[in-house]
């Protein structure tokens, strides 16, 4: 049984919900969450402790240099369509106009191996629609 945390949950009904045709932007904040093939790498679809989701913008309010630019090293940005999300069981509950959480990703203390299926399958659906410029 999956519990999301309860916060998110109640801010679930105050946002509508994401149509399976909404794009969302992962920000990609390490280095290492991009191969030399210029792919996302698995690792950056991996919860973190205390995270009750996976942090992702919602494209249809921000541009992808708009949600690079809220932090202070971005490395890329990656797109991801809410029905693929969907598709692997999981979801993208919208938390503020332009935000949502990815839920329904375990912990990788409590299941690694489902932890590390579904983030390899998250960057499989992944392209990289900003990269920093190179000069």
């Amino acid at each position: 049984m999956i519990c999301y945390n309860e916060q998110l949950m109640s801010t679930k009904y105050q946002f509508n919900t994401l149509p399976d045709s909404a794009i969302v932007y992962r920000a990609l904040l390490r280095r290492q969450w991009i191969d030399e093939a210029n792919l996302v790498v698995s690792s950056a679809y991996l919860l973190r402790a205390n995270e009750p989701g996976l942090s992702v913008t919602i494209a249809s309010v921000c541009s992808p240099e708009q949600c690079a630019a809220k932090f202070n090293n971005c490395f890329g940005v990656a797109s991801l369509q809410v029905g693929q999300i969907r598709e692997l069981g999981l979801d993208a509950v919208p938390d503020s106009a332009s935000h949502a959480q990815i839920v329904g990703l375990p912990q990788v203390k409590d299941d690694r191996n489902r932890a590390e299926r579904l983030a390899d399958l998250l960057a499989q659906r992944s392209s990289i629609v900003w990269p920093p410029s190179q000069t």
